[in-house]
């Protein structure tokens, strides 16, 4: 039998550029989290400072990434719990072999040949850290929401990862990669079991046409298309969304959803808070056997081989 896994969705508000306070909020309920038996806790993409490019201040804290990400990995330790920390928005100021060789560049590079000043990149990164601190896996932003391209590179065509960890294979993702279900599929073939999301989602990212049609279109998209992610993959996925004070937009809505059952744990509001809940990863062999999911994309002669582009319609 596959094992139980315990795992802690936090949904968190992070005040605006205040990555100090937001660590140790976020601290908090790690705490917490471990006190209650979770072996994995999961936070909100940009907890850490909040989504302000704009903001003078944004890229100096920007620059402060190790800092938190060795906080993390001490946490980590200290606990003895795997972390994902939500996304840690890195700022390099040079290139560097830490960068997906692919990153596609976003406006905030730059660059001057006259003088050969150094040109500085925004990665939007997700890191799985282990109950003994080592990180064991990194993910950078592939598909980035229409504003975060003016600031963000992204990692383009690099293939995603799956990563060996205590809680079994885990793919990551951010966001809006959860509309683009070639992102599922390249994690589920190469194995992975849990999919974790870490999320800045909120009710305004729809179009004001779209609001008109139903105020809560976003709240539909993330229940309907998480549901249907892990069925069509046999997946776990574990989805933490920022949460804020009503009024503002926030969607809230973190959840833990399997095939079968639908989410085992989902939080009805943008209230922050947290769940810790009982993960049967058994359910995913069950789907398995049932949907031949990954049994279809092993096979040699499987279909759908292909990579949306112009030069393959030809």
């Amino acid at each position: 039998m596959a094992p139980t896994i315990k795992v802690a969705v936090i949904q968190m508000y992070a005040k605006p550029l205040d990555p100090e306070a937001n660590f140790e909020t976020a601290s908090r309920y790690i705490h917490s989290a471990a006190s209650q038996g979770a072996q994995l806790a999961v936070l909100p993409e940009y907890h850490l400072t909040s989504w302000e490019p704009n903001d003078p201040r944004f890229l100096p804290q920007c620059a402060q990434w190790r800092h938190y990400l060795e906080k993390y990995r001490a946490l980590a330790k200290q606990l003895s719990v795997c972390i994902v920390p939500g996304t840690i928005v890195e700022k390099h100021d040079e290139p560097s072999s830490e960068l997906p060789e692919s990153a596609t560049p976003g406006a905030n590079e730059t660059s001057n040949d006259d003088n050969d000043k150094p040109t500085h990149r925004l990665l939007n990164v997700c890191y799985f850290i282990s109950s003994t601190g080592l990180i064991l896996g990194r993910y950078v932003k592939k598909n980035l929401w229409f504003p975060e391209r003016q600031h963000l590179s992204s990692s383009g065509r690099d293939i995603h990862q799956v990563f060996d960890t205590p809680v079994g294979k885990v793919g990551l993702l951010i966001c809006w990669d959860l509309a683009f279900p070639e992102a599922f599929r390249e994690l589920i073939s190469q194995g992975a079991q849990m999919i974790i999301v870490p999320t800045f989602w909120t009710l305004r990212d729809c179009s004001q046409a779209g609001l008109d049609r139903n105020p809560s279109a976003e709240a539909l998209f993330l229940d309907s298309v998480l549901t249907a992610r892990a069925f069509e993959n046999t997946c776990a996925i574990v989805f933490a969304n920022a949460g804020g004070p009503p009024g503002k937009g926030f969607a809230g809505l973190s959840q833990i959803v399997l095939p079968f059952v639908g989410p085992v744990t989902r939080m009805g509001t943008a209230a922050e808070g947290m769940s810790v809940t009982d993960v049967d990863m058994q359910i995913l062999e069950d789907a398995e056997d049932n949907y031949k999911v990954r049994a279809d994309l092993a096979r040699h002669d499987w279909h759908y081989d292909y990579r949306h582009s112009a030069k393959d319609k030809q």
